[in-house]
This record gives structure tokens, sequence and C-alpha cells, in this order.
């Protein structure tokens, strides 16, 4: 059996936690855990940094101790067990092993959150561990600052890149971050003082230590210009204004999508119909693929209609408008729907090489300079390029940036396995532009992926 204890919140290990300890062939555990627990001195010590070390001192001495746990290597574990031991479940009586832990594991706060469990799970099977959780660091925060955190997001920047977590601090309004090296509140700071001024970032320092704990208040550019040491766990972002709501919960987490989306063109304020039409904003929508942790560019927003769904959909977003009106009408149209949305004032392709790259980029707009849009967001984006324009867009150079960065493209016209387009009243989708009206829309897009030739589709008459 591994006992696996959650520790480290401020609450001393219990009798039979200290006991597991004091009986234990191999105790791993962060240093700071070793340090604080009262191990014997004959008992071998792991401290737990990279974790493939940790888990082949554990496999080790299982096996040592007779091998009664099979490291699991693609199939299911098995804790062999007596045909008494299985009478004994049938029949509800304890089947608590009654040789002490070989192993014990300690771990910070709730390890089945964001923990070692699931690397101990996978690699030796649930029947093995014997968990037994503290309060997490997460939990512990929110309760110093006397808030509920059922309507939180929490996303891991420990061992992963940053990007995901700034993300999500941009596009909610509670989040808490697992902090890590080079992922701690310094660079998360530095992150979202270029693109939030809504934000307010709660530091947890030593959580349960009663000499050292500090619970800090800051903004992201006083968080920046601070050395926090080691010993932060957890950094809370919030938009205090919206940190307490009146809206019971019923599921945990971030806020549930909207229950519709390609809103009515009227649910915008927009000038003279300036305005991408609903049906081509959900195929838009449908490439993009917006969601919790990305980051969408929406270039040439004019309303900002593609940038409003796209945040509604739980991503960040980055909406790049060349009128001063403009920016104001996008902010505006934010506002009205409650989401958070970045309004850059500026004309791309100049613009956006300030910005952090995207997951995926809607361009709306551009004029002349459209080609060379098309080419810096195809050489940028993670994953899709959708553009809006006329029957050609997608047979003309702006595609062809696409192209030249390795990406699939589809659309009317285009070399693709089907016709991406869309007409309000239209009851046929050829797969040429030909006959279209002149100021027919329609979206091309270009995703990820190693290009290939395909067969243009023969128009598909009614």
């Amino acid at each position: 059996m591994i006992t696996v204890i959650g520790t480290g919140t401020g609450a001393p290990l219990d009798a039979p936690a200290r006991a597991a300890i004091r009986d234990a062939a191999l105790v791993v555990g962060g240093r700071r855990h070793l340090e604080a627990a009262a191990i014997p001195a004959g008992v071998e010590r792991v401290v737990l940094g990279p974790l493939a070390p940790a888990l082949k001192a554990i496999e080790r001495c299982v096996q040592a101790d007779g091998g009664d746990i099979q490291a699991r290597r693609g199939g299911p574990s098995l804790l062999i067990k007596s045909l008494g031991e299985i009478e004994d479940e049938a029949e509800g009586r304890s089947t608590a092993p009654t040789h002490p832990a070989r192993v014990v594991v300690l771990a910070s706060g709730d390890p089945g959150f964001f923990g070692i469990v699931r690397a101990l799970a996978e690699r030796f099977g649930p029947d093995a561990l014997d968990v037994r959780p503290s309060v997490s660091s997460v939990a512990t925060a929110f309760a110093r600052l006397g808030l509920p955190w059922d309507d939180a997001v929490v996303v891991s920047a420990h061992g992963r890149a940053l990007r995901t977590a700034v993300n999500v601090c941009r596009a909610h309004p509670k989040v808490a971050v697992l902090t890590g090296p080079r992922s701690g509140p310094a660079e998360l700071g530095a992150e979202l003082a270029r693109r939030t001024a809504t934000r307010t970032l709660v530091v947890a320092t030593a959580l349960g230590d009663p000499a050292r704990e500090r619970v800090e208040r800051v903004t992201p550019a006083e968080a920046a210009a601070r050395d926090w040491g080691s010993e932060v766990g957890v950094v809370l972002c919030l938009d205090e204004d919206l940190a307490v709501t009146d809206v019971a919960r019923t599921v945990a987490g971030p806020r549930t999508g909207p229950g519709r989306w390609a809103l009515d063109e009227d649910e915008f304020a927009h000038r003279d119909s300036m305005i991408t039409k609903f049906e081509v904003r959900a195929l838009a929508l449908a490439r993009l693929g917006p969601r919790v942790g990305d980051l969408v560019w929406d270039i040439g927003a004019g309303s900002g209609s593609v940038a409003v769904e796209c945040a509604r959909l739980g991503a960040a977003v980055t909406a790049v408008e060349k009128t001063a009106d403009g920016v104001e009408r996008v902010r505006a149209n934010a506002a009205a729907h409650g989401v958070d949305v970045l309004a850059v004032h500026g004309a791309a392709p100049t613009v956006l090489s300030d910005l952090a790259d995207p997951d995926a980029v809607f361009v709306g707009g551009g004029g002349r300079e459209l080609p060379a849009i098309v080419t810096a967001c195809a050489r940028r984006a993670r994953r899709a390029v959708v553009g809006r324009g006329g029957p050609s867009w997608c047979r003309s150079p702006r595609s062809t940036g696409c192209r030249r960065c390795g990406r699939r493209c589809s659309g009317p016209g285009s070399t693709a396995t089907g016709c991406c387009c869309s007409r309000r009243g239209s009851r046929r989708c050829p797969g040429t532009s030909r006959g279209w009206p002149r100021r027919t829309r329609f979206s091309c897009c270009g995703a990820r992926g190693r290009l290939r030739r395909f067969r243009r589709p023969r128009p598909q008459l009614p």
C-alpha cells in the first residue's frame, strides 16, 4: 500500500499519519515536507523534484516488499487479495491491510487536485493508494479572503506554459493559478499588466505557516515589479466587482457557455449594418473553436460581434480596429454582453507584433493590407485563421498567405474538399463563386496541418 498524505496548509499531521511515516521504508516528498515530518533515522528519503526518479524509487520499494502491487504499464493494475479478503469485502467486513505501509508520499494540500495522485494511480493503480487529503491551497486562499470559490476557474501553471493561465485570467473574473518556477506572480503580473486594467492579484505565500504566511493584494504591475521567492503556491486573479455574485450555483467551475450563439445583428450596436451577419458568424465560430484557455484575435473588428461571441464561449479575445469610433463600439458591445475584450486601436498588420500569439484568428477586414494581414496571422496562429470576404477571397493571394505557412485552406473556389460559405436565403452551395451576387460574403478557413492537394468539387445545382 502507498499512503499519500496531504500536508502543508497549517494542519499538523494526525496520529495515523505519524504512525505511517514511522513504519515506512520509504518517504517521498518535497524538501519542506520532509524537514517538517518526524522521519526516523533509518527510513529512506527521496526529495520530490522531477517525478520519474521518485516513481522509480517507489516501484523499487514496492517490489522489495514482495510485489503485492503490480506497476501498470498500459493495462489495469491489481492489488492481489486472498479468498478470505474477498469474502470479507462481500460481507462488509474491514479488509484494511494489517502490514504497515511501505511507502509514504507527502504532498501539498489535496494531492488529488492537480497533485501526485494522478501519476501514482496511472503507474500503480488506484487500488494501491491510501489517499489522506488535507485542505487545498486554493480553498485556503479563498478562505483567507472570505470568498466562495465554486464559481472559480482553477488553472495550473506548474511545469506548464503560462499562456493558458494568462488567457483564462483575462477572460474570467475569478481565477486561481497554481504557480511554479518561471510561472509565478511576477511573470503572471507582467503579462496581465499589458492586457487588462480590471484585475487584482492576490498572492498567497507560505499558507498555513503562522510565522511566514502572507496574503497580499496587488495590481499586476506591482506583482511584476517584485521578487516573490519560492514559497508562493497560488495566485488569485480577481475582478473584484464580480468576485461575489448572488447566483446560486448548480455546477462548479466557470460560468456555463451561452445557451445560444450566432446572435442576431440587432443584439449588437453597429454602424449602417456594417456587421458580420449571423450565418457567417456561426460558421466562423465553428471554424475558430474558441474555448477556455484560448486567445482569439478579431482583426478589423468593426462592431466586435465575432470578438464578443468568442468571449462568451470562454476565450480571451483581442479585437483590432483602426477607427476610434469602432474601438468604442467594440467596448460598448463587450460591456453590454458582460464579457472582457481587449480593444486595440491601430491598423493591422503593424500592431500585431505587440500582441501575444493567438490560437485562432478571425480576419473581418483590412482593405489593401489584407494579403499581408492574412500572411502575418497564418504564421502566428496556433490553430486556424478564418477570413470573411467576397467570392474571390479564397482564390486570391490572401488565402495564398495561409498556404505558404502550411495550412489547409477551405472555401468557395479553393482547392478544398467542400464549400465553406454562407448566404442568407440561399438554396444552393456551389463549389465555385460563379453566379453569386457581388456582395455575397463567404468564410474561408486555413487550419494547421500538412498541406495537401484536393480535386476541385463540382458545382451542385438545385
